[in-house]
């Protein structure tokens, strides 16, 4: 079951609507909705350790 992106909560498939509903806070959205918003999730944000890593990585290479 996929979770709310509003509060956490589950989501239960609605056949008649054809959109997921949110148990807990009455969200609705589309299968289309969800996979939007779980891919905007999931996007790699630039990491601050990862940034510095490859700063040091590249300072060292000049020296």
């Amino acid at each position: 079951m996929p979770k709310c992106p509003s509060c956490g909560g589950e989501m239960k498939f609605d056949r008649k609507l054809r959109m997921y509903v949110c148990r807990d806070c009455g969200l609705m959205l589309t299968k289309l909705d969800l996979d939007t918003i779980r891919d905007k999730k999931f996007e790699k944000e630039p990491d601050i350790v990862t940034e510095y890593l490859e700063w040091w990585q590249s300072r060292k290479r000049r020296q």
